[in-house]
């Protein structure tokens, strides 16, 4: 699964090259993302998280929150699979 961060509402994730208005909040993000339990994903990636455009860097804790959400859904997957 592709996860392109310019999903969230740049008041949330300023940090990318094509910010969407009207787009989830982080809450809203991460509620969706831990929903997703009944996939079986094979990989995970984050895309268009530009550091440089967030001196705040609500971006990258977003974007590594995001990734070891993706990590809890492989092992919940993995346990499933035992």
């Amino acid at each position: 699964m592709t996860f392109d961060i310019d999903f969230v509402d740049p008041s949330f994730a300023p940090g990318t090259g094509t910010p969407e208005i009207g787009g989830f909040s982080s809450f809203e993000t991460l509620k969706m993302i831990r929903s997703l339990t009944d996939f079986n994903f094979i990989g995970y990636d984050v895309v268009e998280v530009l550091p440089s455009y967030d001196p705040s860097q609500i971006t990258s804790l977003l974007a590594a929150t995001l990734v070891h959400e993706f990590a809890s859904l492989a092992a919940l997957s993995a346990k499933e699979d035992h």
